[in-house]
């Protein structure tokens, strides 16, 4: 893994902030990349390019794949052994699924269904070292009976699967993300750093109402956090502007 300077955290841009102009060129963002700070990468995509390929830009520029977002279909058993396959090329420990969707009818028994594939995928990963985990969005938090989707997932999988708390997604459905960051001890091996401001819909790292020295002290102490990962997704700048600002911002202020 990469080090932080100081044995800071390291910090990784989610590439899906950036998606188009990869879309277009690839390993011209992973140069810029690099160039700005960042010490890796976390895929939402490959852009029609072979892992081997993918590879090479990456140790070309000297990042790491802090993580790919990967849909659970690609999951399934019959596809399973080509999505480690790329991932093991890539040099990827950290599988993410981006996003599930409750049966709005039965949405307790859909997230313990969720919950008992996520058990049973962290078993067929552990062997290959690698870590399966969830990435919030806001409907995540919607109430389910006197819980929530997050909550019923994550009180229902096991300590190794990852629970990727997204700060800026979190308050976006009404949840603190510290909170959450208490709550679920070691399950924030990477964690996604976004903004949210209840008045300005485009602040910036640094800009809203995060409470950042609180978030960095739990995933210090007992986050388990290996990687902070940077997504951007405002349009208050061009994409790559607003990943460098978004790291500048950051390392101000990071602990």
């Amino acid at each position: 893994m990469a080090k932080g300077k100081g044995g800071k955290i390291p910090i990784g841009l989610q590439l899906y902030s950036v998606r188009s102009e990869a879309e277009k060129d690839l390993p011209g963002v992973l140069a810029k990349v690099a160039k700005m700070g960042y010490q890796g990468v976390e895929f939402a995509g490959y852009y029609g390019h072979e892992a081997k390929d993918i590879r090479k830009m990456l140790d070309a520029n000297k990042l790491v794949c802090c993580g790919t977002h990967t849909q659970m279909a690609d999951l399934a058993d019959d596809k399973l052994a080509a999505t480690l396959e790329f991932n093991k090329i890539l040099g990827n420990k950290y599988v993410i699924v981006p996003w599930l969707q409750p049966d709005e009818k039965n949405p307790r028994e859909t997230w313990l269904a969720y919950a008992k594939r996520f058990d049973e995928l962290a078993e067929k990963l552990k062997p290959e070292r690698m870590k399966i985990g969830y990435h919030n969005h806001a409907h995540d938090f919607a109430k389910v009976g006197n819980t929530t989707g997050w909550d019923l997932l994550a009180s229902n999988t096991r300590a190794d699967v990852i629970m990727q708390i997204d700060t800026g997604n979190a308050w976006s459905g009404g949840a603190d993300p510290i909170v959450y960051l208490r709550r679920y001890p070691g399950r924030s091996v990477t964690v996604h750093l976004k903004e949210f401001s209840a008045t300005n819909p485009k602040a910036m790292i640094g800009e809203g109402d995060v409470k950042w020295a609180e978030v960095f002290k739990l995933c210090r102490t007992i986050g388990g956090t290996k990687w902070y990962i940077i997504e951007e997704e405002k349009d208050a700048v061009p994409p790559l502007q607003g990943a460098e600002i978004s790291l500048n911002n950051l390392k101000k202020f990071r602990t």
